[in-house]
Parts: structure tokens; C-alpha cells; sequence
């Protein structure tokens, strides 16, 4: 008998918890990156290649988090509080969801916080939802 077909999860369907709340429903987030830099390392007397090594893990962009304004105030307040100099670090998680509502992938980042905010481009032309994004630093992303 055949395995059961597996397929990929849709990327509208996620949430964002911060310390284990959910905080609130966003539009998107992107950012979700992972590198490995690699160390170039010649030998002496070696000339046919050079050597290339593993080096430290980076995470090259911050992370981008885009939502519709409400009337929560609570990253806003993170974001005041850590331009003020107290900076307070949250572990976070990109929780994907599957058309059940079930958890299905979880990535965890370590010690996040606020780095910049960006408002609403505002148009008297159109009825889009205003939107405001938060980019966020961290000290590392786990998946569970």
C-alpha cells in the first residue's frame, strides 16, 4: 500500500507568540533566516584548492513583523521601552498551523527584541488595511 500522500503546509495559516502568548494576528512575517559563514584556509605548499571550513552560525536579517494597527499597544510599548534603553528580551515563536488549526511547525527564537517600527503609509485614495511593521533582532532560531 502506498504512503499517504504528504502535502505542503500553506503559508497564510500561522501565529506569533511572544513568552508563550499569542500575539495577535499579522499579515506577515518574513526573516526566518539561518547561515553558516564559511572560512577560506590555504595551505601552504597546497595550491590545487583551498580549504573551506564551517564557521560561526549568523543570522543574516532581522525579523520582519507586519500587521494590521489595532488598538493593542503591546509591541509598541516593547518597542518604547527598548529605545528608552531597556531592553528586555523575549524568546518568540513563528508557530505554522495547519487548515485544522493544528500546530504543525514551530520555529523559536532566542532573546528577541525590538530594533525599529515603521508606521502606516496612509492614503485617502484606497480602503486597504493600515499597516504597521516591527523588525525584530535575535540570538538564534531552533525549530521544534
Amino acid at each position: 500500500m502506498p504512503e499517504p500522500r504528504k502535502d505542503p503546509y500553506l503559508r497564510y495559516n500561522f501565529v506569533v507568540e511572544i513568552e508563550g502568548l499569542v500575539a495577535g494576528g499579522f499579515q506577515e512575517v518574513t526573516g526566518l533566516q539561518s547561515e553558516i559563514e564559511v572560512e577560506d584556509y590555504r595551505e601552504g605548499g597546497l595550491n590545487d584548492y583551498i580549504h573551506r571550513r564551517a564557521g560561526p552560525v549568523k543570522y543574516p536579517g532581522n525579523l520582519l513583523l507586519r500587521r494590521g494597527i489595532t488598538n493593542s499597544k503591546t509591541l509598541w510599548n516593547w518597542y518604547c521601552t527598548t529605545a528608552q534603553g531597556q531592553i528586555r528580551r523575549r524568546n518568540m515563536s513563528i508557530i505554522l498551523l495547519d487548515t485544522a488549526g493544528q500546530e504543525k511547525v514551530r520555529w523559536n527564537l532566542a532573546q528577541a527584541y525590538p530594533v525599529k517600527w515603521s508606521g502606516p503609509e496612509l492614503r485617502s485614495l484606497t480602503s486597504e488595511v493600515v499597516v504597521e511593521t516591527i523588525e525584530l533582532v535575535h540570538n538564534g532560531i531552533s525549530k521544534g
